[in-house]
């Protein structure tokens, strides 16, 4: 109840859920008025019920003030209360969403029966077993020498254009090309010659085999 002028009427809507009627409500307020505990005022045939002020401890402003701060510091409980179960409801949850010991071992299996593949191919390896098909590496070594053909026509092409260009040329060889941006083989640490050998060595390799 709030500590306001209350009637009848208002007193039995706010005990509606205890199945009290009205006139029941109204005789209980009588015979609390006539003991004292609660006064009236009239007004015309209604009758205005007020809680006795003098019955209440009203707080100074000292104790306003520690029930403000014990508040303030129930609030903070409230809110570290809130935040412990928050942290403990994600636990709960990190917890739910990792493997099952069935899933764990499952995954183990599967990760080994990786592993043994790879040692047996490891084996493979190191006994000089070809893994690559004839057919496949006939097929990169064209692919292969096809490339190094093409980069072949065009290192004799680029050098025939740039010796004509720079025949009759008064500029130094080594600035122009620095001013023009031209980077040589050797300049990024390719050397041609050196790619061109290992078509040799895979013959090589391939007749031992």
């Amino acid at each position: 109840m709030q500590n306001r002028p209350l009637n009848s009427q208002n007193v039995a809507d706010a005990l509606q859920k205890y199945n009290l009627k009205k006139t029941a409500v109204q005789k209980a307020l009588d015979s609390l008025s006539e003991s004292g505990r609660i006064s009236f005022k009239e007004y015309g045939k209604q009758k205005v019920y007020l809680a006795r002020q003098d019955q209440f401890d009203i707080p100074n402003s000292e104790e306003l003030d520690r029930m403000k701060k014990e508040n303030a510091k129930l609030q903070q409980d409230l809110e570290d209360r809130k935040k412990a179960v928050s942290e403990v409801e994600a636990e709960i949850r990190a917890l739910q969403s990792n493997l099952t010991l069935e899933q764990i071992r499952a995954k183990e299996a599967k990760l080994r029966a990786e592993v043994e593949e790879m040692e047996r191919k490891l084996k493979k390896l190191r006994e000089g077993v070809t893994l690559v098909r004839p057919e496949e590496r006939k097929m990169v070594e064209e692919i292969y020498l096809e490339k190094i053909s093409q980069w072949r026509k065009r290192k004799r092409m680029f050098k025939d254009l740039w010796d004509a260009i720079t025949e009759n040329s008064p500029k130094d060889l080594k600035e122009f090309k620095e001013e023009l941006g031209i980077e040589y083989d050797e300049d990024v640490g390719v050397s041609f010659q050196s790619l061109c050998d290992l078509v040799q060595q895979g013959k090589k390799r391939g007749r031992g085999q």
